[in-house]
């Protein structure tokens, strides 16, 4: 009689260590149900607003851009410093040094596409950036010169 009290104890000790663990499990799961649904809802809001967003650019190879930029109106904006920029450069630029760029804003329209470019895509990503976060809605990052020399586009200068 006193193993069979033992052996239900026991049993009943098991049950609750079961009962708690089964209620930990079914709470780690609502936990992790609750930040999917919540993860869901928010990318989902948030593909709906960066849908509704104006915002256009990106990348573009010198190919793109001699076929998208050629007869369309926009600024092409060469942020190396003033010497590289007397060097060489693609015809038709102008030159604002990404150091610069910040405090030059008033020199960059915002009602036409602006196209940057420096000597290896570093800068121009940075000056692309600075664009984007300044408001402008419509900035295309060339990349650099290497890219569009080793395409075969000539240089100015």
């Amino acid at each position: 009689m006193g193993s069979q009290r033992r052996h239900l104890s026991r049993a009943k000790a098991a049950s609750k260590s079961n009962s708690a663990l089964i209620m930990l499990g079914a709470g780690i799961l609502a936990i992790v149900a609750a930040l999917i649904v919540g993860a869901i809802a928010g990318s989902s809001a948030n593909a709906q607003t960066l849908s509704r967003a104006p915002v256009r650019g990106g990348s573009l190879s010198p190919a793109q851009y001699v076929a998208q930029f050629s007869a369309a109106d926009h600024l092409l904006l060469d942020v190396r410093t003033r010497a590289e920029f007397q060097s060489g450069h693609i015809a038709g630029a102008t030159n604002i040094p990404v150091e610069q760029l910040a405090g030059r804003l008033a020199e960059v329209p915002r009602d036409r596409p602006v196209v940057v470019y420096c000597r290896s895509g570093n800068r121009s990503a940075q000056a692309a950036r600075l664009l984007r976060d300044a408001g402008y809605e419509s900035v295309y990052d060339l990349g650099g010169l290497i890219a569009w020399q080793a395409q075969g586009y000539p240089l100015q200068r």
